[in-house]
């Protein structure tokens, strides 16, 4: 199977934050953020594989800070690692103030995808081709934390050291 570039699968989805988008403090909700994250991603994973994909797991997600009513959201995602069947997606979250232009990096995560065939199975995906220095960095680490997730899976079904 041909490996596929991670730029190949770059997805960038933006929605301008509206009253229905947040709390009574006028912040967007984290589950809007949430939604957008998993929608860029799955786009990315998509866009890799050329299956239908669905969410396995969602890595640490920390709220570096708010993002308010009237800000554009922008999530940028790509594929970093893909393993026999499974990928990791890198989303980064910018939120925007349209009327100065100021761009705040409010959160970044690694999403997992699993690409399914016609029956609903998980099937065989495209290895990941990284060509720069940063796509090279991007997918050693997600190659570690791919690693680190496996043995934490295996220790949690009884079958760690």
């Amino acid at each position: 199977m041909q490996g596929r570039r991670p730029r190949d699968s770059e997805a960038v989805i933006s929605e301008l934050m509206m009253p229905q988008h947040a709390n009574i403090m006028g912040n967007v909700f984290g589950g809007v953020i949430l939604s957008m994250v998993d929608r860029a991603a799955a786009v990315s994973a998509i866009r890799h594989s050329r299956r239908p994909c669905v969410t396995v797991s969602v890595d640490k997600v920390d709220f570096k800070e708010p993002i308010h009513v009237g800000e554009l959201v922008t999530a940028f995602s790509r594929v970093n690692f893909a393993g026999r069947t499974s990928m990791e997606v890198g989303v980064k979250i910018i939120a925007e103030n349209v009327l100065t232009g100021e761009r705040r990096h409010t959160n970044s995560c690694y999403v997992t995808y699993v690409a399914l065939d016609e029956k609903g199975a998980p099937i065989e995906v495209p290895p990941v081709v990284p060509e720069t220095a940063d796509e090279k960095r991007r997918y050693e680490r997600a190659a570690q934390r791919r690693a680190s997730r496996v043995m934490d899976r295996r220790y949690d079904q009884g079958r760690g050291e």
